[in-house]
């Protein structure tokens, strides 16, 4: 017998897994910006601006499929100060 699937709680899983990959994503994104400022040699350059540009595009994607399905992330404690 199968159990039939709370809609809601499939939804805040994906809603989850979305967040992970999103925070996955930006922090590939930092390094891929890192690597870039770091490295000074012109013939890697443009591959690098190439993999920050991707790495951003896939944020920025994620981040607008996160906004439009009003899913929430945790507050990063850095960043906000009491």
């Amino acid at each position: 017998m199968f159990l039939k699937s709370d809609p809601h709680r499939m939804h805040k899983i994906g809603n989850d897994k979305l967040m992970q990959l999103i925070y996955a994503t930006k922090d590939s994104w930092n390094q891929a910006k890192e690597t870039k400022q770091a490295v000074y040699e012109s013939d890697v350059d443009s591959e690098l601006n190439d993999r920050a540009k991707l790495q951003e595009c896939k944020y920025m994607y994620l981040y607008k499929k996160a906004r439009q399905r009003k899913a929430h992330g945790h507050l990063n404690g850095g960043v906000i100060q009491h």
